[in-house]
This record gives C-alpha cells, structure tokens and sequence, in this order.
C-alpha cells in the first residue's frame, strides 16, 4: 500500500458518538426529572390536581373536592358539542347531585371579550350557565393548563374520580351523562 494513502487515513472521529451519549443522557434526565408530569392521565391513576377560578374569581383546585364522587368537565363556550351535553349533565346533577357528588365544569374559555392563540372568543360564562339553567359547578381556566395537566386531546373531554381521587372513567366527546350506564356508575362509586 503507499505510504501517502496510509497517512491520509482518519480514524475515526468519536464526536457524533460523545453527542449522541450526552444527548441520550439528557432525555434519561429530563424523563426522571418530569416522571409524575409525564404518568398518563387514564383510569386507575390519580387525577391530577389543576387550578382553575369559580365564577366569582376565587381559586379552587382538585384537593377542595376531596372525598367526593366528581365528573370534570373541560369545556368551552365556542364548543357546540360542549354545549349539547351540558344539559344532561344537569340532569345528572339533579338527580344525584348531593355533598357526595359534585360536576367541576372546567371551562377552558379565554378572559370574557378576548381571543386566545386560535382567534376564539372567550365567552361570558356566568350567561352561557344561566341560559342553560346548569346549578353545578362552573369554573375557569384562562391559561389552558388545565388541558395539559389532564393530557386532552380537545374539548369537551370529561373524567369521573372516585372518592380516593382515582380516575375511573375518561371520556373524549361529548355523551349522555344521564344515560342510565353513566347514573348507575355514578351511584355505584357514591356506595349506593
């Protein structure tokens, strides 16, 4: 072989190698690090705990329910099929609604007159449960965190907890909460 040739033969370089171990480690890092932001939000798991504001700005937050039976609700005023099944959760609160159960209607709604990232107008949530003559509770979350805490994929997506805070049930779309499926598993978790 010519001398030349074998001078001019690189070893190997072990840069992309090195980057890729830091890069690895990293995300092994940032998995550790964020491990009880990244557990999946499905039943059997705890429900997260979330901020929000109830309609006369006072925060509230999942540990203010605690020991009840609970059906959240991630909604938006903009939504049609939010607003379509908000009656026959009504009728789910008016039938079992007592200090064992309670509806966190958790809007996702921009401040009332403002657009959010997507141009949607942030409705007036007070008149939009009034005209829909809902009496369960109604709460706020301008910034949307409430979506990433529960990992929604859109709106309206709705969880049942239990009373040791554990996700029961999880339901993307809207549906019939006073189905008679929905009441018996409602009366079920409450013991009756």
């Amino acid at each position: 072989m010519n001398p030349l040739a074998l001078t001019m033969r690189k070893k190997p370089s072990r840069i992309p190698y090195a980057v890729a171990a830091v890069a690895a480690g990293l995300v092994v890092l940032l998995a550790w690090v964020n491990r009880d932001r990244l557990s999946p939000v499905v039943p059997g798991r705890a429900a997260p705990d979330f901020s929000a504001f109830d309609l006369e700005g006072a925060p509230k937050s999942l540990d203010d329910f605690r020991e009840k039976v609970l059906l959240v609700n991630i909604w938006a005023t903009w939504c049609p099929p939010c607003r379509e099944e908000m009656p026959s959760m009504q009728r789910l609160y008016r039938e079992i609604g007592d200090d064992g159960f309670d509806i966190l209607a958790i809007s996702v709604d921009a401040p009332f007159g403002e657009s959010d990232s997507f141009g949607r107008v942030g409705g007036d949530l007070k008149s939009y449960a009034d005209s829909l003559g809902i009496t369960f509770t109604i709460l706020h979350d301008p910034s949307g965190r409430v979506q990433q805490t529960f990992q929604t994929t859109g709106v309206p997506e709705s969880f049942v907890v239990d009373r040791e805070g554990v996700i029961y049930k999880k339901v993307a779309g809207a549906t019939a909460w006073d189905a008679p499926q929905n009441v018996q598993l409602i009366r079920r978790l409450l013991g009756g």
